[in-house]
């Protein structure tokens, strides 16, 4: 989240910024600093920054804020800045927040990635809840998420999963070294991009085509989209564009735009031609929707149309290959668990055919294997921030407005008390003990894609990938490790 270094940096340009504002700041947040009633709240806070300088270092964050759970408890707060922030990682509490306080805790804080990078916060993942939030989630799970919608474009999944068994053919037959995860990075992103905007990348296309630019635009994004950046913590020192990210945000939304305004422009042209090549895109079915002139909570037709579409492409496609990844990775440390795999695959697919989302059903422990992989490595292992609308009670103990919420799920989904031996890849126990649970959030011991009204629109797409692609790896191909020592896995 923040080094060390970046963390004494930051200490340095407040020493000066503290001496010549302390009593205002004292007397604007002394609200804000209120202790929650109850709630625990690790002793080093330093004024002004609070614990952020607790979360810096090498070791994710997610560890971090596991390791204060151990010592404080399940649910403890944090002082981020001029901001409280309560953490969350037991499955009670999960409940409270996503299911009995979920209103309450429906929207998020502004930040600079959705205000610089996003369409001021015109994508529906980032938007504050309200009318705006709920038409634009609606349309667009009808127009692009709906079960009518992906199973028409189902050949489009396949097809590029196709493309990848080949690719993985040529270079097996050449003997060659395969970066994995890359592969499966092309694959999901061509699945999104092709059902979105009806464009594909190619890895040995011109460097400075529409697509290879968006591919190269998408990576900084999502590299910006983790960093630490100073104002989301202390808003009045946005001024100061610590590290110069701010910049680099704005330049990154630039060139996405750019190629955005294009691929709009196409779409826009074609629907006045009345044009078709018999596959109608994300962009195809939703133009027609919205008014030429229409104006949504500040957001012209054709902002709206480019900040969904770009979260869109970039929550279908990221997420989904770094749970590729992962199963893959299990896999092969795991030899028992690969062999009962392909067994399966072949027992109820066999040689014949190549496997189909259709036969995903019979395949029970493939799916189970998935699941275990979303346990031990969920796509996102802490929840967005959440913010709160209104003072509540939560389990007892008093929030006011104002508080943020995050959720550590990878703590959360290896809480001993519900699962045996917790850090072990176990699939056997979605067929047994936890055989009634599934990905969809209402089993909060388990919420791999988050729960309530802020949880993922997606899982429905990100699953038939997650699924269908290790199914025709583990049938087109013998699998194994290179040596018998297994590889490291940590988050």
């Amino acid at each position: 989240m923040v080094s060390l270094s970046d963390m004494q940096t930051i200490l340095g340009l407040l020493a000066f910024i503290a001496i010549c504002s302390v009593l205002k700041i004292t007397s604007k947040t002394k609200r804000g600093y209120t202790r929650c009633m109850g709630i625990p709240e690790p002793s080093g806070a330093l004024p002004f920054i609070g614990h952020l300088h607790l979360l810096g270092g090498e070791m994710p964050i997610v560890r971090t804020l596991g390791a204060m759970a151990d010592k404080h408890g399940s649910f403890f707060s944090l002082k981020m800045g001029l901001h409280r922030m309560l953490v969350v990682s037991s499955w009670e509490m999960v409940k409270e927040f996503l299911a009995t306080n979920d209103r309450t805790f429906a929207t998020g804080p502004s930040r600079a990635i959705g205000k610089y990078m996003f369409y001021n916060n015109a994508t529906f993942a980032l938007a504050p809840h309200g009318e705006y939030w709920r038409d634009v989630r609606k349309m667009a799970t009808l127009e692009f998420l709906s079960n009518y919608r992906l199973e028409k474009l189902k050949h489009v999944r396949f097809s590029e999963v196709e493309s990848l068994i080949k690719d993985l053919y040529l270079l097996s037959t050449e003997n060659k070294v395969v970066a994995i995860r890359e592969l499966f990075e092309h694959m999901t992103f061509n699945i999104s991009l092709r059902m979105i905007v009806g464009k594909r990348f190619s890895i040995v296309g011109e460097r400075n085509s529409e697509v290879s630019r968006f591919h190269s635009a998408i990576k900084d994004s999502l590299y910006l989209s983790g960093v630490f950046v100073l104002s989301d913590a202390i808003p009045y020192l946005e001024w100061m564009d610590y590290k110069g990210y701010l910049g680099s945000m704005k330049r990154t939304a630039k060139e996405l735009d750019s190629v955005l305004d294009i691929w709009l422009d196409e779409h826009l042209q074609k629907q006045l031609e009345q044009k078709s090549n018999g596959e109608s895109d994300f962009m195809d079915v939703i133009l027609p929707s919205l008014d030429e002139d229409a104006v949504i909570s500040g957001h012209t037709r054709d902002v709206i149309v480019k900040a969904t579409a770009l979260v869109l492409i970039i929550s279908g496609s990221e997420s989904t290959s770094i749970t590729l990844t992962w199963v893959l990775s299990l896999l092969l440390n795991h030899p028992y668990v690969l062999k009962a795999a392909q067994e399966e695959v072949d027992l109820h697919v066999g040689k014949d055919k190549c496997v189909e989302e259709s036969d995903i059903r019979n395949l029970n422990y493939l799916q189970a294997i998935v699941k275990e992989t979303l346990r031990l490595y969920p796509p996102c292992p802490v929840t967005g921030l959440r913010e709160a609308m209104e003072d509540c009670n939560v389990g007892g103990d008093y929030v006011p407005k104002g508080t943020r919420l995050i959720i550590n799920i990878w703590k959360q989904q290896r809480d001993p008390r519900v699962w045996s031996n917790p850090s072990e890849f176990k699939p056997e126990r979605f067929m047994t003990t936890h055989a009634n649970v599934d990905v969809r959030g209402q089993n909060f011991e388990y919420i791999p894609f988050s729960s309530g009204r802020r949880s993922c629109p997606g899982l429905t797409f990100g699953m038939q990938v997650v699924n269908l692609a290790p199914a025709r790896l583990l049938q087109g191909f013998d699998i194994e490790s290179l040596n018998s020592v297994k590889t490291p896995l940590n988050v």
